[in-house]
C-alpha cells in the first residue's frame, strides 16, 4: 500500500504542471502617432482579396505589405473597410499580425468605406513604411484636388474622378508622385475604368480608389497625391491615427482637434507645423462643422465616410505634421 501510495502522489505532482491554464496576452494598442524619417519613408497599397472575412483580409493585407517591402518597419496605416465588419477590430488584429512578426505597431485610422474597387473585398490598407536607405533625397510633397461634384447623386463618377485628376496633375505632376488615392460617390462596374483613369496620369504610382458611403448625398470626386518634393522637408514627419468626435455637436468637434493636437505635442509636432489633414465627417453638416473649426495654411481633405470606429460618432479626423523638435 506505501509504494501504491507513493506512485499515486508521484504521478500527480507529475501532472499537475500541465493542468495549469495558461492566459494569452491581449494584442497592444497601437500607439496614438508614430514617426518616420521623411528621406526614408515609402508608400504604399495592399492587394484586394475576397478570401475570407475581415479579420483574414486584414492579416494578409498585413502579410502582402511586409513580404513587398521586405519586412521593412510599418510607420503607419490607414485602413479603408467595406461590408459589415466591425471597424474596431481592425487595429486589435492589425497589432496581432505585427506582434507576430515582431515589427514595432504603427498609428492606425481606420474609416468604414461604401465600397472598395473590388466587389466583396472588405478592407484595403495604405502603409508608410522605413525603408533602408534615402529614397526622397530633397523631401515629400503632399496635395489634394478638391472636390468636383454634380448634384445628382446618381451622375456617372468617371467623368468626375478624370476632372478631379486633371485638377491634382496641376499640382503633383506626375514625375516623382509615389501614391494616388481617390475618393468617388459612386464605383459600380465602373471600377476598372477608374483604376485605369489613375493609371494612365500616374502609371508609376500606387493606387487606391474607394466608393466613401453607400448612399451619398451628391456625386463627387476627389484625389489626394504624396509625391517626392521640396515643400515638406523637416527630417521626421509624424502620423497620426484618427481620432473621433464622440457626438455631433461643436464641443465634440473641439475636444477630437484637441486630442488630435495632444498627440502631435507627444511626437514633437503642432498643430502649425500639420503638413496635410483628413476630415472623415459622416454628413455635409459635419463636414461643414469640421471644416469651420479646422483652419490651416496646409491641405485639408473632406472625405465623406459611411463611419468610423466609435458609435455615435460625429466625424473622425488624422493628420500628417513636421516633427520640429
Amino acid at each position: 500500500m506505501g509504494l501504491l501510495a507513493l506512485a499515486t502522489v508521484t504521478f500527480a505532482a507529475k501532472k499537475k504542471p500541465e493542468e495549469i491554464t495558461q492566459t494569452l496576452e491581449l494584442p497592444k494598442d497601437p500607439p496614438a502617432v508614430a514617426t518616420g524619417e521623411t528621406r526614408r519613408l515609402v508608400f504604399s497599397v495592399s492587394p484586394l482579396s475576397t478570401k475570407g472575412l475581415l479579420s483574414v483580409q486584414t492579416k494578409d493585407a498585413v502579410k502582402a505589405l511586409l513580404k513587398a517591402t521586405g519586412n521593412a518597419q510599418i510607420v503607419h496605416i490607414r485602413a479603408f473597410v467595406a461590408g459589415n465588419g466591425d471597424v474596431r477590430r481592425v487595429p486589435q488584429i492589425v497589432s496581432e499580425a505585427l506582434t507576430e512578426k515582431r515589427q514595432m505597431l504603427p498609428s492606425i485610422s481606420v474609416v468604414r468605406a461604401g465600397a472598395l474597387s473590388l466587389e466583396n473585398a472588405q478592407v484595403i490598407l495604405e502603409a508608410v513604411t522605413l525603408a533602408k536607405k534615402d529614397v526622397n533625397p530633397t523631401g515629400l510633397d503632399f496635395a489634394e484636388s478638391g472636390t468636383v461634384t454634380a448634384p445628382d447623386p446618381s451622375s456617372s463618377p468617371k467623368p468626375l474622378l478624370e476632372k478631379a485628376l486633371d485638377q491634382l496633375l496641376a499640382k503633383a505632376p506626375a514625375s516623382g508622385t509615389l501614391q494616388i488615392t481617390c475618393f468617388v460617390s459612386t464605383m459600380g462596374s465602373e471600377a476598372a475604368g477608374m483604376i485605369s483613369a489613375i493609371s494612365a496620369r500616374y502609371p508609376g504610382a500606387a493606387s487606391n480608389v474607394v466608393m466613401t458611403q453607400r448612399g451619398p448625398y451628391q456625386a463627387f470626386a476627389s484625389c489626394q497625391a504624396i509625391r517626392r518634393g521640396t515643400r515638406v522637408t523637416a527630417p521626421k514627419l509624424a502620423f497620426t491615427g484618427t481620432r473621433v468626435a464622440f457626438g455631433q455637436q461643436e464641443k465634440d468637434a473641439n475636444l477630437a482637434f484637441q486630442r488630435l493636437d495632444k498627440d502631435l505635442a507627444e511626437a514633437g509636432a503642432s498643430a502649425t507645423s500639420v503638413v496635410f489633414t483628413n476630415l472623415y465627417p459622416l454628413s455635409g453638416a459635419l463636414a461643414e462643422l469640421a471644416r469651420k473649426l479646422r483652419q490651416s495654411a496646409s491641405p485639408i481633405a473632406v472625405i465623406p465616410s459611411e463611419g468610423v470606429a466609435a458609435v455615435e460618432a460625429g466625424f473622425a479626423v488624422d493628420a500628417i505634421a513636421a516633427v520640429e523638435r
